[in-house]
Formats: structure tokens, sequence, C-alpha cells
């Protein structure tokens, strides 16, 4: 059992000890020099109460078994208790209430002061275990956080290769079909989008702002890419601009409504983002249109997204896909509204 309790939260919760040592341990009140008694078994009490407890934290470093410690603390108590005795009866000589030890009388009215040391020990063992324990769960939480935290950094990283995949295929595709100046357009967004990533701090959370701006450096692939078959609109309120959302969700979701809704159909597709607040929650809502039963939102994006949103929030978001009534495909999330100035 290691503790690493400061040596002065036991001697202070054990002051109330050394005043029922005080009281328990004087040998008699019917003389005139009570507070001598007081003030001698009341310094006392504190002068052993420094090498009962480096004695104990000793055993604990040691790890003795608590029966052995048990008995070797029992005894050291009890022959604090008899030097205690022994200072009472040297006081009462010096003040002229005895005239000599009284070695047959040592051990009466020990039991007191035994006690009260016995009861330091036991103050002293349930604030260490108390200190130790809380230690543990702080360490676990710790631990806990570090494998969120490096799942979560897994997570992220997941998405940067995916979508750098799937521009580099479609920008094969464009070398291909030798439309070279839209190939090297395209590369350029590529390279702009890739910076901006680049540039991020390692935060999982950041700024709508943020992310709306690493979102349109994104589009402008799509862009490159699609032209005018891609049909986009995008809202979001100016006082929501700093609200704190997941880095990089919105791309994953854009990407899969783009890649598997859209780019497959012979027409223009649209595509809508909303951000708006709803009380105390944050809604995106992602549509776009698409063909049943070819895109069922089960790309990597959205399982991503979902798995990053849980790990961050837990049961306070929640995330709903699915075709609408509308023929066009969507995904809804609600998070907890909270800004970055709150979150700091």
């Amino acid at each position: 059992m290691k503790v690493e309790t400061p040596l002065l939260v036991p001697v202070l919760a054990a002051l109330p000890v050394c005043a029922c040592m005080a009281i328990l341990g004087l040998p008699a009140f019917g003389h005139g020099y009570a507070a001598a008694f007081r003030t001698l078994f009341f310094t006392a009490c504190l002068a052993w109460l420094v090498p009962l407890a480096l004695l104990q934290r000793a055993m604990w470093r040691r790890e003795w078994p608590w029966l052995r410690m048990a008995l070797v603390l029992l005894a050291s108590t009890y022959a604090m208790s008899l030097l205690n005795a022994v200072l009472g009866q040297r006081l009462a000589i010096s003040l002229g209430l005895e005239t000599e030890y009284r070695w047959d009388e040592l051990v009466q009215g020990l039991d007191g002061c035994w006690l009260a040391l016995i009861a330091f020990c036991a103050v002293h063992a349930v604030a260490g275990y108390y200190l130790s324990l809380q230690q543990v769960r702080l360490h676990l939480a710790q631990a806990q956080a570090a494998a969120r935290d490096a799942e979560l950094r897994a997570l992220r990283l997941q998405v940067n290769p995916h979508s750098l995949f799937n521009s580099l295929n479609a920008i094969s595709a464009l070398v291909s079909s030798q439309a070279n100046r839209e190939a090297n357009h395209m590369l350029g967004c590529v390279s702009s989008f890739l910076r901006s990533t680049l540039a991020h701090d390692g935060r999982h959370e950041h700024s709508l702002a943020e992310e709306l701006a690493l979102l349109d450096a994104y589009l402008e692939i799509e862009k490159a890419r699609l032209g005018e078959r891609l049909r986009l609109t995008m809202k979001a309120g100016p006082d929501l601009l700093d609200a704190v959302v997941p880095y990089l969700m919105l791309q994953p979701l854009v990407e899969n409504a783009i890649r598997h809704g859209i780019a497959p159909l012979a027409e223009p597709g649209r595509l809508d983002i909303r951000v708006e607040r709803q009380g105390t929650r944050l809604l995106v809502e992602v549509h776009n249109d698409g063909r049943q039963p070819v895109y069922c939102g089960k790309g990597i994006g959205l399982a991503n997204v979902r798995e990053r949103l849980r790990h961050l929030y837990g049961e306070e978001q929640q995330v709903d896909a699915g075709w609408g009534i509308d023929g066009r495909f969507g995904v809804r999330i609600a998070l907890p509204l909270r800004t970055e100035e709150a979150v700091a």
C-alpha cells in the first residue's frame, strides 16, 4: 500500500485524539495542577504522532502483512503509553505531589492513552487507504482518457487518407480522359485542402467557422471534379460560428453524399448543408440527391463520424441517417451547443 498523504494531514486529523489523551490520561483531578498535566499529555501525544506515523508508513512501503503490522503498532503504542505514564509520574514528583516513582502503579490507567494512540493509527490508515484509492481512481481515469484520446486520433487519422485516396482516383480518371487542365486544377485544390488539415493543432474539437473553412477547401476539390453537376446550398447562422464541433465532422459526410449520392447521377444533384440552434443543442443536417438503393449511407465516413461523436459526447449526441419521403438521403446530427469561450 503506497501512501502519498502529506504528513500534516493525519497529524491534524489526530488533534481530537490528542485532546482525548490529555483528558483520559490525566491521573487525578483533585489537585490544582490539572492544566499542567493536560498540557503534558497533549504535548506527549503530539510528540508521538510523527514517529508513529513514520513507522506506519515504513511498514506500508515494505508491504508488511496486516497482522504483523498490527502487532508492531500495538506493542509500539503500548510502549509510548508507558513512557507517558513515566512522564506523568515525573511531573507529579516535580510538583511535590509524589515523593518517588510508583512502578507498581505504572500500568494503571494506560487504557485511555493506549486506545487514543491506536485510534490515531486507525485514522492514519483510513486516510492513507482513502487517498490511495483516490490515486488509483485518478490513474484509471487518466488511462481511460488516454485510451479515448488515442482512439479518437486513430479515427481522425482515418479520414484524411480515405479522402486523399478518393481524390487521387478522381484525378487519375481526369488524366486518363485527357482533361489535364481540370486535373491540374484539382491537384491544386487537393494541395490546399491537405495544407489546411496539416496545419491543424491536433484538437479533437474546434469552432464551426474553422470547420466550415475546411469544408469549403474540400468542396473546391469536388467542384473542380463535378463542375455544374454539383449544386450546393449551405446555411449557418452567424451567431453559431463560434460553436464547438468535432474536427472534420462535415467533410466525411459531404464526401459520402457526393461520391455515393450525387456523382453517379447523370443529371445535376443538390447538396444541402444546414446548421442551426435548437434550444441547448446544435443541429447539423446534410441532405443530398441520390438513387435508392445504390447509396444507403453506410460508407466509411458516416461510420467514422458516428464513432467519434460517441467517444466525444456519449449519450448527449444523436445521429440519424436515412432516406426521406422526398426521395433524398439525409444525415441529422444533434450535439450539445457549446462555444469556444465556454469550453475555455
